[in-house]
């Protein structure tokens, strides 16, 4: 038997938690959620050490305050009080180890990717994470320091 595509993903963010510490992060606007942890694997200190042409697993357990359909990541570099936005490979939060439709009080494990290219700059920056219901609310935003390296 063939595991699914989201069996490996838990399994693999389960993975990861269990060699990842919980982060230091600033809540930047979390509405229709509350965090409960931020895991990103390797981060074994802060700022975070982002090496180009390394991807690393974001692992976040918030619990929801209202019921949505689905949800949206958006990620940005803050730098000098601006947002950049950061692509990822998968916005969809329901793709992303939620388990849609979302309900009201329940606790979810999000889990994605953070891939950094090679021909970034190599800057110290905020990765600002924010995930959105479908009213465009936020169910999560979250902050930390981070320095992209070669």
């Amino acid at each position: 038997m063939v595991p699914s595509p989201l069996a490996l993903l838990l399994a693999l963010g389960a993975a990861a938690t269990a060699l990842a510490e919980p982060l230091r992060f600033v809540d930047c606007g979390s509405v229709d959620g509350s965090i409960q942890e931020v895991n990103v694997s390797p981060c074994p200190t802060q700022p975070c050490l982002l090496h180009k042409g390394t991807s690393y697993s974001i692992n976040v357990t918030f619990a929801s305050k209202i019921e949505s359909q689905g949800s949206k990541a958006k990620v940005y570099g803050e730098m000098l009080h601006v947002d950049v936005p950061f692509p990822i490979p998968e916005p969809d939060g329901c793709k992303s180890g939620i388990q849609c439709p979302i309900q009201k009080g329940h606790s979810y494990s999000y889990l994605n990717k953070l891939p950094v290219k090679s021909e970034y700059p190599s800057i110290k920056l905020i990765v600002k994470w924010e995930l959105v219901d479908d009213q465009d609310q936020m169910l999560f935003c979250w902050k930390i320091p981070v320095q992209i390296t070669s």
